[in-house]
């Protein structure tokens, strides 16, 4: 499946590393995400409730939803463990923001039938379409 049809069989997106902080790159792909108005999004980080009033749950397993792609804004040593969680929840996308990469972890996600983006914005994909 290409990008273009990721996006478009996209219904719930989960954010995995949302932040309150503006400058983040997690909290600019949400606002726009959420301005765009094509997803239902959640947001994942267990060290905060809520960002601009919005809930944030502490991990995948605690949505109210089975969510279509998890978005992942970790660093590269904490990705088996988001796989693990994805899979478990029976999400259908892992999608590694820029700059994260890791063929082990496309390679397991692949394995267990995710298909998985890496080193990609969903943003700036998004915003092409």
């Amino acid at each position: 499946m290409d990008l273009e049809e990721i996006l478009r069989k996209t219904r719930t997106v989960a954010i995995v590393g949302a932040s309150a902080n503006p400058a983040r790159a997690s909290h600019e792909v949400w606002t726009y995400l959420k301005s765009a108005g094509d997803y239902e999004l959640y947001l994942v980080n267990p060290t905060i409730t809520e960002v601009d009033g919005t809930p944030v749950y502490p991990s995948l397993a605690d949505l109210p939803v089975v969510p279509d792609l998890v978005d992942v804004f970790r660093r590269r040593e904490h990705l088996p463990s988001v796989l693990e969680d994805t899979i478990a929840v029976g999400a259908k996308v892992l999608w590694l923001q820029l700059g994260l990469r890791d063929e082990q972890v496309a390679r397991d996600g692949a394995a267990a039938g995710l298909q998985v983006v890496m080193d990609r914005c969903l943003k700036v994909e998004h915003a092409r379409r």
